[in-house]
């Protein structure tokens, strides 16, 4: 049916034919069009008279229309009108769509005004056929004498009651849906999404009255159609659009030939393709209005966020330097309470002095006044029995006020003085932290199954990031627990994706898991991977080309881990894998030998975690693996410490508070491997003894480090070193510490010996042999002593040549 909507159109109007009527041409018009174009011409210029005549122009004027006719009947409906010649014998022009029409004649000038002048010829009403441009005479009748196409009329009814059933969507750009709406202001039926999309509810467009399609198609028909007229030609009404002048025209302006080169198109055509565009252009600049609404609305929020802001931040600027001065004021009473110490201890100390001196004095005084009195005596023999004892007592309590005794044993000055040179810089640095946009937190890495596995003393672990992952990762962090579902601890801080995890125990399951981190933070947990160790020791070594980084990143701990792969051992010999995945369950199976003894019994599987990085990138040189590091990283422990030890820099830098020895553990403990670490002496005043070495857990902390049999340790001061363990002290060495030195401690727990250096030489033979056991590192010291951890260190040369030498 849509096919033929343009054959029941009239070529004048562009509408659905209505009252048709049939010329003799067999096409049809409109009666209200037909008499639009009905044009009245003398009787002489008829076509009847001109066809009477036989005329040969006229014939070929005939011949002519009917070959045109032929190209108007395969055209679409919409009629366009070229410009002519006066004269009706001239053929006429192509309009832009290809009707051709030739124009009514033009009436005759009328005759000068005469008295003689014959009276002016009868005139006949003529009618031009748009189609096929015949021109038709009337006769009395008129246009009533033309047959009304009753039949036309019923078909035209019939179709428009079918589209009024199911009305299509004029705005859909492919496959017309059904229409849901009409609206009568905009005259476009809408399906339901196009009226969403062109015609929203809002702006001006919420004023518009939507009716069903069935009504609206209705009160089209019944509502009378504004039709403007041409401003050229008042009688005449705008029929076509001129797409090059963009302004409707009419009959009589194509016919004048004004638009005879430009493109023409139906008014009606133009006037709902361009009521859609200001529909769409309307929908866009309804959309922008909304958000310039909503926009406000949110700046007039942010106004009064802002001084909810305000007025909460001042406050908490306001306890943050109240902090501060609560603080300093704690601070003062605290600087305070030590200056009043020292104040009542030098009065004990002086006013002690006074009353001794006064006893002295009056003991003194008393002497001399005896004596006094004793010279006054006149009986020699008496003096002399008594002169002797005298003489000697005086001179005893001369000899009492000897050096030293007249001398204040307490000065008047207070040797305190106030740093507060840092304290003012803080305060006048102090300052707003000007706040970033911070990137994401990393995804949590993938372990790289198919590369990770264990072999003779060691366990390699691989991972990497997720393919779409598109965040920045500044490192990784390996964690493994201690072979007995115990605490998991960092093992391998870096930027590496590839590590070795190297002296682990036999027979035990180990848990491991990474994580990776930012700038903004750190990511969940990978997956863990349960790794198996065997109960074999395998004889053969084997030589791999890994490279040995010896930086480490400090980092905290995050979240815990959220799901667990199994590593399980299968046969010995060969390795394989296999990922099997289902909904819940991921497993995989490997065969795998790791070579390493049982630990000490009660050491809760705690054993060294030596670390080999293995990456994926060329490297010029490589080593073998026999002649690398096994490089451990630890730091202090605070939780076995004396109390009086202070920690910072990240519990690696250690000092005390004490005038007496305190002891201080590492967090990791030693029972196989080869181990090395160096301790730099930061601060040494009035020549302190500190001792470095190893001890069993329980060692004693409030006593220097070898007293007791639980630790092995060499003291040392500004000029020689001792070893000692149970309180024995042997090998005395020359040569001592000062600030700046650095003192190394090398646990060969293969060869079961400990052995001591300072800055990079051996101090002393191979301190001591036979050790066999679970052991921490140590260090005692006090208040004059403060000392810097160093871990993850190569073998020293010294150590080195004498084991290849060996």
């Amino acid at each position: 049916m849509e096919e033929m909507e343009e054959e029941l159109k009239c070529p004048v109007c562009g509408s659905f034919y209505r009252e048709p009527i049939i010329l003799p041409c067999s096409h049809n018009l409109c009666q209200a069009c037909a008499r639009n174009i009905l044009v009245q011409t003398p009787e002489a210029e008829s076509p009847q008279s001109r066809r009477a005549s036989g005329s040969a122009a006229s014939d070929y004027d005939y011949l002519d229309l009917d070959k045109m006719s032929l190209y108007s009947e395969a055209d679409s409906g919409y009629g366009s009108y070229g410009g002519f010649a006066s004269a009706p014998t001239t053929p006429c022009q192509k309009s832009p769509n290809g009707v051709r029409v030739f124009p009514p004649a033009a009436p005759l000038p009328p005759p000068p005004p005469s008295a003689l002048a014959p009276p002016p010829p009868p005139r006949s009403a003529c009618l031009t056929c748009p189609q096929c441009h015949r021109s038709l005479g009337l006769d009395e009748r008129g246009l009533r004498g033309f047959p009304r196409n009753r039949l036309l009329e019923a078909v035209i009814d019939r179709y428009q009651q079918g589209r009024a059933a199911a009305l299509r969507c004029q705005l859909c750009e492919k496959a017309p849906k059904e229409a849901a709406v009409m609206c009568e202001q905009c005259d476009v039926f809408y399906c339901e999404p196009c009226r969403l999309r062109c015609h929203p509810p809002r702006g001006p467009l919420a004023k518009h009255r939507l009716v069903p399609p069935a009504q609206g198609r209705v009160s089209r028909r019944l509502s009378p159609r504004k039709i403007s007229t041409c401003t050229d030609h008042e009688l005449e009404n705008h029929s076509m659009y001129c797409v090059q002048c963009k302004s409707p025209v009419c009959y009589q302006c194509l016919e004048e030939g004004k638009h005879s080169s430009h493109e023409v198109k139906a008014l009606g055509a133009m006037w709902k393709l361009h009521k859609s565009q200001l529909s769409q252009a309307l929908n866009g600049l309804s959309d922008r209005a909304k958000e310039a609404k909503e926009f406000l609305v949110q700046l007039r929020n942010m106004v009064q966020q802002i001084q909810e802001n305000s007025v909460e931040f001042e406050a908490c600027l306001v306890a943050q330097c109240d902090a501060l001065i609560d603080a300093l004021n704690r601070r003062k009473a605290q600087l305070l309470s030590r200056v009043n110490k020292e104040h009542e201890h030098k009065l004990k100390v002086v006013r002690d002095q006074i009353s001794h001196c006064t006893v002295k004095l009056r003991q003194t005084t008393g002497l001399m006044e005896y004596c006094l009195e004793v010279i006054k005596e006149n009986d020699p023999s008496g003096f002399l029995q008594i002169s002797d004892a005298l003489i000697r007592r005086v001179h005893l309590t001369e000899d009492q006020w000897g050096k030293g005794t007249l001398t204040p044993r307490m000065t008047t000055d207070f040797d305190l003085n106030l740093d507060n040179a840092p304290l003012l810089q803080s305060i006048h640095q102090l300052d707003f932290v000007q706040m970033k946009v911070s990137s994401p937190v990393p995804a949590p890495p993938i372990l790289q199954l198919e590369e990770c596995c264990t072999h003779n003393n060691s366990a390699t672990l691989s991972w990497k990031q997720p393919p779409l992952s598109t965040v920045q990762v500044e490192g990784y962090i390996l964690e493994l627990d201690d072979g007995n579902g115990g605490q998991f601890r960092e093992v391998y801080v870096g930027k590496e994706t590839m590590c070795t995890v190297d002296g682990l125990h036999f027979n035990s399951t180990y848990s491991a898991r990474v994580k990776a981190f930012n700038k903004t933070g750190v990511s969940p947990y990978s997956k863990t991977l349960v790794l198996q160790t065997s109960e074999e020791t395998q004889p053969e070594e084997q030589t791999l080309p890994f490279p040995v980084p010896l930086e480490r990143l400090q980092l905290r701990r995050m979240s815990p881990f959220s799901s667990t792969l199994n590593l399980q051992p299968s046969f010995p010999g060969r390795s394989y894998f296999e990922l099997r995945s289902s909904a819940h369950q991921l497993s995989l199976h490997s065969s795998l030998q790791s070579l390493n003894s049982a630990g000490e019994p009660g050491a809760s599987g705690i054993s060294s975690w030596s670390v080999l990085l293995a990456v994926s990138k060329p490297f010029v040189s490589f080593f073998d693996i026999k002649k690398m590091v096994a490089v451990a990283w630890f730091s202090f422990d605070p939780s076995s410490a004396h109390a009086d030890i202070i920690f910072s820099n990240d519990n690696l830098t250690v000092t005390c508070n004490s005038y007496d020895d305190r002891v201080v553990l590492g967090k990791t403990g030693f029972s196989k491997g080869l181990h090395y670490w160096e301790l730099s002496i930061d601060r040494y005043d009035n020549h302190p003894d500190p001792a470095f070495g190893v001890a069993r857990i329980d060692v004693l902390k409030d006593a220097m480090l070898g007293k007791d049999d639980k630790a092995w340790a060499m003291y040392v001061d500004n000029n020689r070193s001792w070893f000692m363990h149970n309180n024995s002290h042997t090998n005395r060495t020359e040569g001592g510490i000062t600030k700046g030195a650095t003192v190394g401690v090398l646990l060969d727990l293969t060869r079961r010996t400990l052995t001591f250096s300072i800055n990079e030489d051996q101090q002393g033979p191979v301190a001591f042999e036979n050790l066999e056991g679970l052991f921490f590192p140590a260090v005692s010291l006090n208040r004059n002593v403060q000392v810097t951890l160093h871990t993850g260190l190569p073998v020293p040369e010294f150590y080195a040549s004498r084991s290849a030498m060996q």
